[in-house]
């Protein structure tokens, strides 16, 4: 299964669900890949070994077809990560938009195991930069599902709208529908507009909004800071609680 995690807005969660995500998957024996797609570099901040130039990152598989599987990190408690470099800003202005460009990274996916027998992860995360481009139309075409992080805000709210729009327009291209799920992210019960935004998701697409919600917490705030999923940082804390719930929801529903 691969999974893009995607949405047209910065602060949603992207990151922070990419990473706790796969601790879940970890946690019950899984070996998950993850690829940083973005140029700000935030998942591969957190690994802490940054690629010693570009070519031993994401960059190396546009610009020189590198094999994915020579670009990986292991990364305990995660799985393996294809790390960002900055210089993937750089992909659009060079590559353009041709079919070719658009295919690249599940084409490169498909290779893994090819090239490597065995080494195909079950489970790939990709985490997507904010803005539709050659990287994240690369991740939309290469995934099976793609989950769609909404933090309790009505500009939140807007940008999930705009995803929905924007998938409309690549679906033709692709022959097919793109399977997705939509998350609430920093939930706070305690605030009316939590509520609103639920409520208006779930009337906007229903069962394709996942029953878990994550609730806003210091634990999941705070582990980046430490280099660390939420759960080694608090396994007792709510956040902990609530990307093993999603992690629990996803195996119901066989999309992991």
């Amino acid at each position: 299964m691969r999974i893009a995690v995607f949405n047209q807005k910065n602060g949603v969660g992207k990151t922070t669900t990419t990473l706790n995500l796969a601790a879940a998957i970890v946690r019950h024996g899984g070996q998950p890949l993850l690829l940083d797609l973005d140029p700000q570099c935030h998942l591969s901040g957190i690994h802490g070994n940054p690629p010693r130039d570009s070519t031993h990152s994401l960059f190396g598989f546009y610009q020189d077809s590198r094999c994915l599987s020579e670009l990986t990190l292991s990364w305990d408690g995660i799985g393996r990560l294809v790390p960002s470099h900055q210089h993937l800003i750089k992909v659009d202005s060079i590559f353009g938009k041709g079919p070719a460009i658009l295919n690249k990274l599940r084409q490169g996916l498909d290779r893994i195991d090819e090239v490597v027998p065995g080494q195909a992860a079950q489970t790939t995360l990709i985490d997507c930069c904010p803005y539709v481009g050659v990287l994240s139309l690369n991740a939309i075409f290469a995934c099976d599902l793609l989950l769609v992080p909404v933090s309790t805000d009505y500009l939140s709210l807007q940008a999930a709208e705009q995803m929905a729009r924007t998938l409309e327009i690549l679906e033709p291209v692709l022959k097919r529908r793109v399977e997705r799920r939509y998350l609430l992210t920093r939930f706070d019960r305690r605030r009316k507009m939590s509520e609103d935004v639920r409520q208006r998701l779930h009337e906007r697409y229903g069962d394709e909004v996942c029953t878990t919600v994550i609730a806003e917490n210091v634990a999941i705030a705070e582990s980046p800071a430490q280099r660390r999923d939420v759960f080694s940082h608090n396994a007792g804390s709510t956040g902990a609680r609530d990307y093993a719930a999603l992690h629990s929801e996803f195996l119901r529903q066989k999309l992991l």
